[in-house]
């Protein structure tokens, strides 16, 4: 069967898909649980939560059914040339298409035209394939989180660098101790 894969920003419509996609992924690793986006309000209101010019929502489609998304924003509470890669999910159907990886390139692209130096980002360990996708993609893993995500339960964290002081400053830069 042919498959058309289409990745654009969200859409209002897409609200329900998109946190279905979420929610199921996570309940999906056993995860579905407080400190996470499977409790945040802002999951099943995706496209609000994107409307500021500084931050994007992507959707990925196969066969105009929303399989994925990945989004980036400032990181909340932290230094305003850190953005942080949030709610990349996707279904299981859609993975090893590289979807994922064009979610990443697209929401990295947004980062920098929009001046972010550095492309932050939490996890979890059971999500291994995710994390190999991360570290293929320049993500370093750190010690300790940055900013206020109100994601508690993540505890891998990652940065890429996008541009300028190297990743060291960015640690320094933390409102975190």
């Amino acid at each position: 069967m042919n498959e058309t894969i289409k990745i654009r920003q969200i859409k209002k419509s897409d609200n329900p898909f998109i946190s279905r996609v979420i929610k199921s992924t996570l309940e999906e690793y056993d995860v579905a649980i407080e400190g996470t986006a499977y409790m945040d309000p802002e999951t099943d209101a995706m496209f609000g939560a994107y409307r500021d010019p500084s931050s994007v929502y992507f959707v990925a489609l196969i066969n105009n059914k929303v399989v994925g998304g990945a989004g980036i924003k400032q990181l909340k509470d932290g230094d305003p040339e850190i953005c942080e890669l949030q709610k990349m999910y996707i279904l299981p159907e859609a993975r090893n298409k590289k979807i994922g990886k064009s979610l990443i390139l697209k929401c990295l692209d947004f980062a920098a035209a929009h001046g972010y130096r550095h492309c932050y980002l939490e996890t979890f360990p059971k999500m291994e394939s995710a994390i190999r996708l991360y570290r293929r993609n320049g993500f370093e893993k750190l010690e300790h989180a940055l900013g206020n995500t109100c994601h508690y339960s993540c505890n891998v964290w990652m940065l890429k660098k996008l541009g300028g002081p190297g990743i060291e400053a960015a640690h320094t830069n933390s409102d975190q101790p």
